[in-house]
């Protein structure tokens, strides 16, 4: 019993540090040409409509990341421009029900 305990904690481990080894967790590479734009969104009033407007923009080709601020009703999204740009992804929000503007600030 205690060795199937044991076996099973080995491999959750394993698999748990091979999965953060592999992914990036929605970080910019280093060394990329990512570009973060900041949109405002409408209509986002409950819990739920941060994490539509999230999966929408994660969805467009060349995304790397989304940060959703429901208090602040913005969203930073950090993308590779030679694959997106501002207006798509903000076309994808819109298209779920959530319009979104580009602010006009990059970092």
């Amino acid at each position: 019993m205690k060795r199937n305990i044991l076996f099973s904690t080995v491999l959750a481990l394993s698999v748990s540090g091979f999965l953060a080894a592999q992914y990036s967790w929605g970080t910019p590479e280093e060394g990329s040409n990512y570009v973060s734009q900041i949109f405002t969104v409408e209509n986002m009033t409950c819990a739920t409509c941060p994490i539509t407007v999230r999966k929408a923009m994660s969805r467009v080709d060349g995304v790397q990341s989304v940060d959703v601020n429901f208090k602040a009703k913005t969203v930073t999204a950090t993308y590779d421009p030679a694959l997106a740009d501002a207006a798509i992804i903000a076309e994808a929000s819109t298209a779920v029900g959530f319009p979104a503007h580009a602010s006009g600030e990059t970092l």
